[in-house]
């Protein structure tokens, strides 16, 4: 999967947002990671807002160019940072949809045996836990290496942006994604040093 024989000052880390919301607050979650990661992390990513519902029909004829250039994307990765928002007590079916595109095929999904971590952000006070809990039975479906944790389970967040710079700033929140950052970057490290 990833070239565990090159020597990294960095990891890179593939991120997905499963939020297709242009002002989404996942996605401002996602750059409060990017900054905190400073220095620790290359983050790349992956877009999942182009790529076609997921139909056998289609697959049969290939790989649709939004879903190779997807896949390629996650496969050239040393992890995967999942950021979810929870829609209707579980995750987006964008998401799902992506992760339907990534599993296939089986024997072959871009996900099998590679590390990945979950993190969410919703207006309500759970802060995405039924989301995250079904993403990760899919990941485990997938056969993904889905840290067990920290959870970064972020709610109410709508009231902890700073109005003038737009950003979470809220200490406890980033402190939460600092604990994420130092988890996951030691949940590859150890899967590279494994292979």
């Amino acid at each position: 999967m990833k070239s565990t024989e090159r020597k990294m000052d960095m990891l890179e880390i593939a991120a997905i947002c499963g939020s297709l919301r242009k002002d989404s607050f996942n996605k401002k979650l996602l750059e409060a990671v990017e900054r905190e990661s400073k220095g620790k992390w290359k983050i790349k990513f992956v877009e999942i807002n182009r790529l076609p519902l997921f139909n056998e029909d289609i697959e049969k004829g290939g790989d649709p160019e939004e879903v190779a250039i997807f896949k390629e994307k996650l496969k050239g990765a040393d992890g995967t940072l999942i950021i979810t928002p929870e829609y209707n007590s579980g995750m987006p079916g964008g998401l799902k949809n992506a992760l339907d595109w990534a599993s296939r095929p089986v024997q072959d999904s871009v996900f099998k045996n590679t590390p990945a971590a979950v993190a969410g952000a919703s207006p309500g006070r759970a802060g995405t836990a039924l989301a995250q809990m079904q993403l990760r039975q899919t990941l485990v479906a997938m056969e993904a290496n889905v840290m067990s944790g920290p959870k970064v389970l972020v709610g109410e967040v709508h009231k902890i942006i700073d109005s003038e710079t737009n950003q979470i700033t809220d200490p406890r929140t980033l402190s939460n994604l600092q604990s994420l950052i130092h988890g996951f970057t030691a949940f590859v490290e150890m899967y590279q040093k494994e292979q």
